[in-house]
């Protein structure tokens, strides 16, 4: 495949507005599950409580026991989960997710983690999508040729209702992760949930019915997309 096919390709999705919703929704569920976790070693706790009888179980106390790789680690995951979350910086977010979930895939699979390798190895599928999303930032590693498409890509936007949806969605599901680790008390983790689940269906509503209204009073643009030099993020 052609850099130019790939530029095509890239263009391609970033004019679709499903993609945008998908590319935030998967990066708030990253941040979710790292940010608690990562906040779990930063705070020099431990992450299982397995007997280190277990080889799972071993390695992760022997990691605990070296204290400041530990709390390294979770500092790392910490700060790319919330870069995930900002506008300007997720893809540095997702760059710096992309090792550290591949090492632990790679942990899973050696150890045989059951369920937890399917779950990172779908992690890790996430993370590549990501990086994939803002293509554009990183083109310049792998060429040097002019991005020819440059004045077609559309910088998407979410409507004010769209965006408070999304907001609720993330930090509800923060919330409940945090729970899982004993950092967000057990009541606002139950009022979590059908916050989350509410928020998320309202904003999928959102964006079917109005995106459907869009599509038929202007049918040659896509919905929450105007043309710029940039893509949006």
């Amino acid at each position: 495949m052609t850099v130019a096919v790939i530029d095509e390709l890239f263009v391609r999705v970033r004019s679709t507005a499903f993609f945008l919703r998908f590319t935030l929704f998967t990066r708030i569920l990253l941040a979710a599950g790292f940010i608690p976790t990562g906040l779990v070693k930063l705070l020099g706790q431990r992450f299982t409580t397995l007997p280190d009888t277990t080889p799972i179980g071993a390695f992760f106390e022997s990691m605990y026991q070296t204290g400041l790789f530990w709390n390294f680690i979770g500092a790392v995951q910490v700060v790319a989960g919330v870069l995930l979350l900002t506008r300007r910086h997720a893809h540095l977010g997702a760059l710096l997710f992309l090792p550290v979930i591949a090492s632990i895939n790679a942990i899973n699979l050696a150890l045989g983690f059951g369920l937890s390798t399917i779950i990172t190895s779908l992690m890790l599928l996430a993370a590549s999508y990501l990086c994939c999303w803002d293509y554009d930032r990183f083109r310049s590693l792998f060429t040097t040729g002019p991005f020819e498409p440059r004045h077609r890509i559309p910088t998407q936007t979410l409507d004010r209702w769209e965006r408070l949806g999304f907001i609720l969605f993330a930090i509800s599901l923060l919330a409940f992760f945090g729970s899982t680790r004993d950092l967000v008390p057990g009541p606002v983790s139950r009022l979590a949930v059908p916050t989350g689940v509410a928020a998320g269906v309202f904003t999928l509503l959102r964006f079917s019915v109005v995106g459907r209204r869009r599509g038929r009073e202007h049918p040659a643009s896509s919905p929450g997309t105007r043309a710029a030099g940039r893509p949006g993020r």
